[in-house]
C-alpha cells in the first residue's frame, strides 16, 4: 500500500532513464499511482516507449502549441478520467544562449525559453484544471541558477526564475480550488538536459564538491519529494520552492 494508491498523475517530460521525470515517475509508481506520460512528438515517444516497453498511458503533448496542449488533456479526460496531479519537467533554451554573455541573447532566444521553460507550466496548469481531483498537486522543476548567476546557465536561469515566480501566482490562484502548485528546485545531476550546458560535467562536480556530505543528489532522492508534493501529505505546502539539493544552496 501507498500513500498515491489509486491515484492519476500525469508526467511530462520524460526522456530517458536518467531523466529527473522519471525518478518522479517511479516514486509515483512506487506509491501507487498511475502514471500517464506524454511526449512531444513522434521521435520522444520512440524514446518514452523504449523506457517503458508499452505505448500504454502515453499522449501526444507539444506546449509551444495551445492546441495540442487542449488536444491532449482532452483526450486524458476522455480515456483516463480525471486526474489527481501533474508534474512538469519541462524547459528549454537554445544552446548559443546559455553560454557567453547575457547582453548577446537574441530576442527570439529569449521568447523561445520562457514559452517552453515558463509558459507551459501556466498553459498546462489551464488545461488541467477542470479535470483536477480535489486536492490535486500540480509540480515542476527549477534550479539554483534561477536565484544566482550559474556560470553557462544565462537564459535559463532567468526562464526558471520566471518558472518560480509563475508557481506563486499558480498557486494563489488555484490554491481556493484546493489545487497545490509547488516547485522543486533539484541539485544538478547529470541528465540530457544539463548535457546542453557548457562544462557540465564541472557544475556537477562543483556542485557535489558544496553538498555537506560530497555526495551529489540523484533522480530518485527528487522522485521522492516530487511524489510527496504531489500527494495529500503535502496539503500545507503551497507556493513553495523546495530545494531537493543535498544541500548545495546552503554555500
Amino acid at each position: 500500500m501507498g500513500f498515491l494508491d489509486g491515484k492519476k498523475i500525469v508526467v511530462m517530460g520524460v526522456a530517458n532513464k536518467k531523466s529527473i521525470a522519471w525518478g518522479c515517475a517511479k516514486a509515483l509508481m512506487d506509491q501507487g499511482a498511475q502514471v500517464i506520460y506524454t511526449y512531444q512528438n513522434e521521435r520522444m515517444k520512440k524514446l518514452v516507449v523504449k523506457l517503458l516497453g508499452t505505448e500504454a498511458f502515453l499522449v501526444e503533448c507539444d506546449v509551444a502549441s495551445d492546441e495540442s496542449i487542449a488536444t491532449a488533456f482532452t483526450t486524458i479526460k476522455e480515456e483516463y478520467g480525471n486526474i489527481d496531479g501533474l508534474v512538469h519537467a519541462i524547459a528549454y533554451a537554445n544552446k548559443e544562449d546559455l553560454a557567453g554573455s547575457v547582453v548577446d541573447i537574441s530576442r527570439d532566444g529569449f521568447s523561445l525559453a520562457q514559452d517552453i521553460s515558463a509558459y507551459s507550466l501556466i498553459a498546462v496548469s489551464k488545461a488541467a484544471q477542470p479535470i483536477l481531483n480535489d486536492n490535486a498537486g500540480i509540480v515542476t522543476l527549477t534550479y539554483l541558477g534561477a536565484e544566482r548567476a550559474v556560470p553557462n546557465y544565462n537564459m535559463m536561469g532567468i526562464a526558471k526564475a520566471a518558472l518560480e515566480a509563475s508557481v506563486r501566482y499558480l498557486a494563489a490562484d488555484l490554491s481556493p480550488q484546493n489545487i497545490r502548485v509547488n516547485a522543486i528546485s533539484a541539485g544538478a545531476i547529470k541528465t540530457l538536459a544539463v548535457s546542453g550546458v557548457k562544462d557540465y560535467q564541472k557544475l556537477i562536480e562543483v556542485s557535489k564538491d558544496r553538498t555537506p556530505s560530497k555526495v551529489g543528489v540523484t533522480i530518485e532522492e527528487v522522485g521522492n519529494a516530487c511524489a510527496f508534493l504531489i500527494s495529500p501529505l503535502s496539503s500545507g505546502i503551497i507556493g513553495e520552492v523546495i530545494f531537493v539539493d543535498k544541500g548545495v544552496h546552503l554555500s
